[in-house]
């Protein structure tokens, strides 16, 4: 089950884990993306804050936790290349993978990708 979020993200759920990117149409908006910044593997996050800061040529933007939970798995691919979020936003390109810790919170996202 893939759902979005009002700040870009997309969220792939699997059982009580969730797979956490930037979708596609905000990849294009951002530009060549050069820098992830990437989270602990291990942090507890909490829906709504900040999770991590891609930069690109045009911009900075942070993305936003879209579920609570653990952090349990990052796509250290990106800190190598970062590009891949520009080639595949919505598989290969995956920041983290979280362990929510309340799934309730699935019903507060987004069915479909909002406009830009």
């Amino acid at each position: 089950m893939k759902k979005f979020t009002e700040t870009h993200e997309y969220v792939i759920i699997e059982g009580n884990i969730a797979i956490v990117g930037v979708t596609k149409k905000a990849a294009e908006e951002l530009g060549d993306i050069t820098y992830v910044e990437l989270p602990q593997v291990g942090k507890i996050v909490k829906k709504g804050e900040i999770l991590c800061t891609i930069e690109s040529v045009k911009a900075a933007e942070d993305v936003y936790v879209p579920v609570s939970g653990r952090i349990i798995e990052v796509n250290y691919e990106l800190e190598d290349s970062p590009e891949i979020i520009n080639e595949d936003a919505e598989s290969r390109g995956w920041i983290v993978k979280i362990e929510m810790s309340n799934l309730a919170e699935i019903e507060e996202l987004l069915e479909e990708e909002p406009e830009i």
